[in-house]
């Protein structure tokens, strides 16, 4: 008698190929799971390179790749332009000294008249106080923010506290917040509230029109439809009490005005008669409807093309 035939051969059917093993038929664990980590690492953006802080003085904050782009020409004027502004401009330049050295120093809301130079003005102390650190010259950095990135903030904050060697100006111009609008927030956390709070290497400076960064109708519009008015003014002027320095900016004389004119004139070396240039300035500060620093500048502009005098960088 022939030998039984094997258990598993006896249920096989007949002219049928054997069942090849489950492991052959399917791909690989190890294989399946690099699989699924590559398809993540696409879904996800790799993690953001560390800024190299060397290659410019000031940056500009790009939160979508969470990275600062480097500004390789800031544009600002000289601070002995600045006419009409003295105390405020001793006063954050006096601040600004101190933050440098690694002394204790305020965040500053400059607001007031619009075209004054709130913003030209932080430009120019930065770039005064930063010449004149000495061996330190260049780590005073200025980052720009833009008001609809405010949100991000914190994810600014994160870089910046991870580069000790530098300190930081971080600078929003024009910064005002409208209705429904709740970014403030996050200002509100990082420049005193949050649990981080502000790094010790980073400063605030912020320009406004407006001396709560609200308009006047929102916040007398809390004030009439609120159950308790004082609780919802509260929320809203909280933010601007967090800026420990308050410098105020406000509309030029006449004579502080004549005076930015001839200041412009005297350092881009115009040639014009005194009695010709407070003539046409008055008339262009008529035309305009006010006078300030911006309005100056503007004439300065038009009368150098007019006289063909190319304007030198201040």
């Amino acid at each position: 008698m022939g030998n039984p035939p094997e258990p598993d051969a006896m249920h096989q059917p007949a002219n049928q190929p054997a069942t090849p093993a489950l492991a052959a038929s399917t791909p690989p664990q190890d294989a399946l799971l690099e699989r699924i980590a590559a398809a993540l690492e696409r879904l996800a953006p790799p993690a953001p390179a560390a800024p190299d802080m060397s290659v410019a003085e000031a940056f500009v904050w790009q939160p979508e790749g969470r990275r600062l782009a480097p500004v390789p020409h800031v544009n600002r004027v000289d601070m002995s332009l600045l006419c009409g502004i003295d105390s405020v401009r001793d006063q954050l330049l006096a601040n600004t000294e101190r933050f440098a050295r690694g002394l204790p120093a305020n965040n500053a809301l400059l607001w007031g008249a619009r075209g004054m130079g709130k913003s030209s003005l932080v430009k120019a102390v930065h770039a005064g106080v930063n010449a004149a650190l000495g061996p330190k010259a260049g780590t005073l950095k200025l980052i720009e923010i833009h008001r609809e990135d405010i949100e991000s903030l914190p994810d600014l904050m994160g870089l910046l506290r991870a580069a000790p060697a530098c300190r930081f100006i971080v600078f929003c111009d024009d910064l005002s917040f409208d209705a429904a609008d709740t970014s403030y927030k996050s200002l509100k956390a990082v420049l005193e509230g949050g649990i981080e709070g502000r790094p010790e290497n980073v400063i605030l400076y912020a320009t406004s029109n407006r001396r709560h960064l609200l308009p006047r109708d929102m916040m007398e519009n809390e004030r009439a439809t609120a159950i308790n008015p004082g609780e919802a003014i509260e929320e809203k002027v909280s933010l601007s009490d967090r800026f420990g320095l308050w410098l105020g900016f406000h509309r030029c004389s006449q004579d502080e005005y004549l005076a930015m004119v001839q200041g412009y004139v005297d350092h881009h070396k115009i040639p014009i008669a005194a009695d010709a240039l407070r003539r046409e300035a008055l008339e262009w500060a008529t035309t305009r409807g006010s006078r300030s620093g911006r309005v100056a500048w503007q004439f300065i502009q038009d009368l150098a093309g007019r006289l063909e005098v190319t304007l030198s960088e201040a």
